[in-house]
């Protein structure tokens, strides 16, 4: 098929030996043959011939064939006839006898290859221009291999077009392809099949491939997360802009990380997920792929949210919380009062509280609270009084970000921080109308929206008010709306001054004395007569926290461990009225000392249910050794047995 000449190659005339490949069917004004250079030093006597004759370039030829599995072969459009060589046999598995034309090659050929075969040298034909394809190839056992086939156009002196060519067989690169091809698709399989959010990602962090589950909650196409811009139209803004940058370096530097981010929803909702991104690496140790997985956490953020809310509230109540820790007295007025509590505690109506200032409103709130079934929620306590009526607004709804100047991120306001709780809203009498209209929409709606917001916010939250105005004459001067005071009136409750229960002033200055006097490490062993008359004379306009910083003041001030109160402290008393108090005292006992006395043990032994000794007893909140309580027991001829019942 081939000829060989022996020549001089220029400029190296001795060196080297050039020997000029040249098809036997072309004349010399084809394009030049390639040529093979040797060295003339490395030419001995016995390979001398193989340089010297055309047989053993052909025989080199065939032999780099057979070793790259590779055919040569020559076809004539104008005959239709095709040339091979010996290895092209070899690798098509053909009868070499067989006649070789373009139809019977064709015939070997895949039928689903056939068409695409004919239009692609077709097309070469026509335009004379090189041509690549693959093709499927039958053999005779029935097996199919794969070729890839590229051709050279020429032309003959006659003026006719034939081509050269070569035929490579691809068939293991194909049925590697093949086995990556199915691998993918079983991997993707896989992960279409994991209840999770999964993303491939380029090293830059560009979306290469989505799982199902991805597709399928974010509503998009393939194509569509293969978009520069998908972060944006995903992820939340608030995260992208705390995210953003840490995301990125972690991608630079190649190393696993993991964040919580908010994704939209095809249903327009923002879910929690934690991602975990993985990189894989290539065998230098260069990152080619970032696998990130989501997981949905939308649930637990919610709840972590919750219970962040509730704990804030609870600070909060707790440095603003009442300085009472437990209701103290057994007087008439108030045991009706704690009868009301106990019986609308468990309801879910709205309570409104009033009574003077200094009362303990509060504190009869938060009892309901601790009996009602929301007592494992939050009480959240706001005082109306307290706040500027221009920021009564946001605080109880809360504002979105951008809503004001200053308002840099979304605030929660009392009303959410309390859902699901209870809301306490002290000196409710003095809120703005503005404010009133609002609080009204939420009592009968039970929903509201944050300021600067747009979006209707539904709660589950009761409502405890309280105050110290005459809310019937707030309603006459056109301060108070009529409506929101019948809707906050479902269940009133007066909690009555200290005056009216002058019964429970023994025990509450028992309680505070211990309370205060524990605090600083003193013990009393005995309160002064003259104080017992002021604590029961006085008026106590400032009801109980007037007598609980009376208390406090005289525990650090009494120079001994005789508990006293200076004079100087309350303002002063009418003689009549206290000549009264003190007639009375005479007429029933005969003996003030006696009868102050009495009256100061029976009140312990009340709160210690008729016990002496013990951290709890008797002996212990007076200050006495329970040898001389039990003395003083016996002279005064008081009964304790009958203590022990309550």
């Amino acid at each position: 098929m081939f000829t060989a000449k022996p020549t001089k190659c220029a400029g190296e005339s001795d060196a080297y030996l050039e020997e000029t490949l040249s098809p036997v069917a072309f004349t010399s004004d084809q394009p030049t043959a390639p040529k093979l250079l040797v060295p003339r030093a490395a030419i001995s006597a016995e390979n001398a011939e193989f340089y010297s004759e055309p047989r053993r370039i052909k025989t080199s030829l065939a032999v780099a064939q057979r070793l790259s599995q590779t055919g040569c072969f020559g076809w004539s459009v104008a005959t239709g006839k095709v040339y091979w060589s010996d290895e092209t046999y070899n690798i098509f598995e053909h009868d070499q006898a067989a006649e070789l034309t373009l139809e019977t090659i064709l015939r070997r050929i895949h039928p689903d290859d056939k068409d695409s075969v004919r239009q692609i040298l077709g097309r070469a034909s026509e335009a004379r221009t090189n041509f690549e394809l693959e093709y499927r190839w039958l053999m005779p056992d029935g097996s199919v291999k794969h070729f890839h086939v590229s051709g050279l156009p020429l032309t003959t002196s006659a003026g006719n077009l034939e081509f050269m060519g070569a035929a490579l067989d691809v068939t293991a690169a194909k049925l590697a392809e093949e086995k990556s091809r199915q691998y993918e698709d079983e991997l993707r399989r896989i992960t279409d099949a994991i209840p999770q959010l999964i993303v491939v990602l380029s090293p830059d962090g560009r979306t290469l491939y989505a799982n199902r589950v991805t597709l399928e909650y974010t509503g998009l196409t393939m194509e569509e997360m293969h978009t520069e811009c998908i972060r944006d139209r995903i992820f939340h803004p608030e995260d992208l802009e705390r995210l953003g940058e840490v995301k990125q370096d972690a991608l630079l530097k190649g190393v696993p990380f993991e964040r919580e981010q908010r994704i939209l929803g095809k249903s327009g909702e923002y879910r929690w997920f934690l991602s975990r991104y993985n990189p894989l690496r290539d065998e230098q140790g260069r990152t080619i792929r970032w696998y990130a997985t989501a997981t949905d956490i939308d649930d637990r953020k919610k709840t972590e949210q919750h219970l962040q809310n509730e704990n804030v509230a609870l600070r909060a109540e707790v440095i603003r919380a009442s300085m009472f820790e437990e209701i103290v007295g057994a007087s008439p007025a108030l045991s009706t009062v704690l009868a009301h509590v106990a019986k609308v505690a468990p309801m879910e109506s709205t309570v409104l509280i009033t009574g003077e200032t200094g009362t303990g409103k509060e504190l009869i709130a938060r009892a309901i609270h601790k009996r009602s079934r929301r007592a494992q929620r939050a009480f959240v306590s706001v005082n109306c009084a307290a706040l500027a009526p221009s920021l009564i607004s946001s605080e109880l709804f809360g504002y979105e970000k951008g809503a004001f100047t200053g308002a840099t991120q979304r605030r929660l306001g009392r009303f959410e921080l309390a859902n699901g709780g209870t809301l306490f809203l002290d000196e409710v009498g003095e809120l703005p109308l503005d404010t009133q209209i609002a609080l009204l929409r939420v009592l009968q709606e039970r929903e509201f929206e944050r300021v600067g917001g747009k979006e209707p916010i539904r709660i589950d939250v009761r409502i405890i008010a309280a105050t110290n105005r005459d809310l019937n004459a707030a309603q006459t001067n056109g301060t108070f709306r009529s409506d929101l005071f019948y809707r906050l009136n479902v269940f009133p409750i007066h909690v009555p001054p200290l005056r009216e229960r002058r019964e429970d002033i023994a025990m509450l200055l028992q309680y505070f004395l211990a309370r205060y006097a524990n605090q600083i490490g003193r013990v009393f062993r005995s309160i002064d007569k003259q104080t017992l008359d002021f604590f029961h004379d006085y008026q106590w306009p400032g009801n109980i926290r007037e007598l609980q910083n009376v208390v406090e003041r005289s525990v650090i001030l009494s120079p001994d461990n005789v508990f006293c109160v200076d004079s100087s402290w309350l303002p002063s008393i009418p003689c009549s009225q206290r000549t009264h108090h003190k007639k009375q005292a005479h007429d029933t006992s005969g003996d003030d000392d006696g009868q102050y006395e009495r009256d100061i043990i029976e009140s312990a032994l009340a709160q210690s249910r008729g016990r002496i000794s013990g951290p709890r007893g008797a002996a212990t909140r007076l200050g006495l050794s329970p040898s001389a309580l039990d003395a003083r027991i016996k002279k005064l001829k008081i009964r304790k047995n009958r203590f022990k019942l309550g």
